[in-house]
């Protein structure tokens, strides 16, 4: 419903509520699916809003172009002295970087949160499937960090999952 009303998002906060109710849903579902305490949600509600503000970031020139939709929180920019038009370029300029690195910071806060997930989830194969999630989130913030997600796709290569899973696999297991 919030996408057929609105295109945007306000500020951290307002982008955080959409995460809720479009991203955290599916991560409680699942963990209620395997028959874990509701005292997981609040991680993995920081896990999802984690990995959908990610995806965000990754597709925020595409969300312009197809969907007419910017979830950059609005405020981020016109802090920099920019609307969301500065999507269409072919390239970041110094103000959008900006942004988007305080939005990693935000992000990163979310991540290092979903971390106590790992240990508090009993069913063993999604504490492993939640710990290489975890890092993939890290990875692709680092990687977001480093390339600009308007002058090229920013994603994850074969090697990253290969080393992701097995680095998971290990902080799963040594819970």
């Amino acid at each position: 419903r919030r996408d057929a009303r609105r295109n945007y998002c306000a500020d951290w906060d307002d982008l955080l509520a959409y995460c809720q109710s479009s991203a955290a849903p599916v991560g409680r579902f699942l963990l209620t699916l395997h028959g874990e305490s509701a005292e997981t949600f609040a991680a993995s509600d920081a896990l999802c809003a984690a990995l959908q503000v990610l995806n965000h970031l990754q597709d925020c020139a595409k969300d312009l172009a197809r969907l007419d939709r910017v979830y950059l929180p609005v405020d981020m920019l016109a802090a920099v002295g920019l609307d969301r038009e500065v999507l269409r370029r072919p390239a970041s300029p110094p103000e959008l970087r900006r942004v988007f690195d305080r939005i990693l910071d935000l992000t990163d806060g979310l991540i290092l949160r979903a971390r106590l997930l790992v240990p508090q989830v009993r069913d063993i194969r999604l504490r492993l499937q939640t710990a290489i999630t975890v890092e993939v989130a890290a990875r692709l913030s680092g990687r977001l960090r480093r390339e600009d997600p308007l002058a090229q796709a920013v994603k994850l290569t074969p090697a990253d999952y290969a080393q992701l899973g097995a680095v998971g696999l290990l902080r799963g297991l040594a819970v």
